[in-house]
């Protein structure tokens, strides 16, 4: 059974989808042979796996806010045939079957700004006007991933599309924060370098219980393990080195983890066996 509601004291948290996608799996899975990665997530003929694009909705008692967007509706067409890209109800329409409205979104953290993160951030209105998604929202960003979405290099241009950050800041929704902040009550963003170098996770608690969302950090179940790294991460060590601080944090703290782009699970816990860490279905 799919996990797809949590309790946490005071606070409700909801697991959300704006659909699926497709990505190769060598790259998702880095230096791990296709022998090994396979057995967990079996690639179709083009060595593409299938991918969740999932976000979390959490009720506080004085906020609704959104974690994470989905990849949306602004790609050209290529992008969606490429990526073969599955968006029904999508996640504005997952949201409207809870009974909210976008207006209702109060805050939306971005863990990053990479399109499969961040483009549903905004909707188009015009052919020449984009706008946010969510207008009466705070978008919660790390300025240094701002700062190098606006500027991207050559090797993550394709991944920091403009149309779904740039309208935020010129209808002024963007709040830029550095570093751990904390946002809501029971809600804090906290840095995990690795994928990018401003790459933050988000940590929600409340009743004397956590639930870790991940990000790209740690993208599936399938990644628990320390070695399954992303060839898409900017920076692979950091990621380790995040990857063992917060396994320690969450194994000791019974945390409850949330996984991005898990196509099966919205929420785990990390669990050891063999002195390793593993992943823990929540029953």
């Amino acid at each position: 059974m799919i996990i797809e509601k949590i309790s946490l004291g005071n606070l409700t948290v909801h697991g959300l989808r704006d659909g699926f996608f497709h990505l190769d799996g060598g790259a998702m899975f880095g230096v791990v042979p296709r022998v090994m990665w396979q057995k967990l997530m079996p690639p179709d003929e083009d060595n593409r796996i299938k991918l969740g694009l999932n976000s979390l909705l959490v009720e506080t008692p004085e906020k609704l806010i959104l974690i994470e967007t989905g990849i949306g509706t602004n790609l050209k067409k290529e992008y969606y045939d490429f990526y073969s890209i599955e968006r029904k109800p999508g996640l504005t329409g997952a949201i409207k079957n809870l009974g909210y409205k976008p207006e209702d979104i109060d805050i939306v953290i971005n863990t990053h700004l990479h399109f499969d993160h961040s483009g549903g951030n905004t909707v188009r209105k015009t052919k020449e006007e984009i706008v946010p998604t969510y207008p009466n929202a705070e978008y919660i960003i790390q300025q240094g991933e701002w700062d190098a979405a606006v500027n991207p290099t050559p090797r993550d241009k394709a991944s920091y599309l403009k149309q779904n950050f740039m309208p935020l800041q010129k209808a002024g929704n963007v709040r830029l924060v550095i570093g751990n902040t904390q946002i809501a009550e029971g809600v804090e963003v906290v840095m995990a370098e690795g994928h990018t170098l401003h790459h933050q996770c988000v940590k929600i608690t409340s009743g004397g219980k956590t639930i870790f969302f991940m990000g790209d950090l740690v993208p599936t179940s399938s990644h628990v393990g320390l070695p399954y790294i992303m060839s898409y991460d900017l920076y692979p060590i950091k990621t380790l080195q995040s990857k063992q601080r917060f396994y320690d944090l969450a194994f000791e703290g019974d945390w409850i983890i949330a996984f991005n782009h898990d196509p099966d699970h919205y929420f785990g816990k990390i669990g050891k066996a063999n002195n390793k860490y593993v992943f823990q279905a929540l029953s």
